[in-house]
């Protein structure tokens, strides 16, 4: 699950990458991360998530889940290019969800 900021001014900011989610994983409460499930960094160069907080205007959070086709043997702290870069040939679908935020 990449989740992504297009609308950032410096261009697409990443605030959450997260793979090797178990596929019996409906849910993902809040503050939690599924057991199993590996981090990757964010743009702010953590490997966490980072919420929302544009600096005006409203923003679009893309949030994108990949179902593949295997499972993927990578290491922590990929960033969002290098994890789409290594399942670009196992894609089966995927699922995107946007939300905004407005910053008045």
């Amino acid at each position: 699950m990449i989740c992504d900021d297009p609308d950032a001014p410096s261009g697409t900011w990443t605030h959450w990458v997260l793979y090797n989610i178990p596929s019996n994983v409906k849910n993902i409460a809040e503050g939690k991360t599924p057991q199993g499930a590996t981090f990757g960094k964010n743009s702010w160069d953590k490997i966490s998530y980072n919420g929302p907080n544009p600096p005006s205007g409203t923003h679009h959070y893309h949030f994108t889940l990949y179902a593949l086709d295997a499972s993927l043997a990578l290491p922590s702290g990929l960033t969002s290019d290098q994890l789409q870069q290594a399942m670009k040939d196992h894609i089966l679908g995927k699922a995107d969800m946007i939300g905004t935020f407005t910053k008045e």
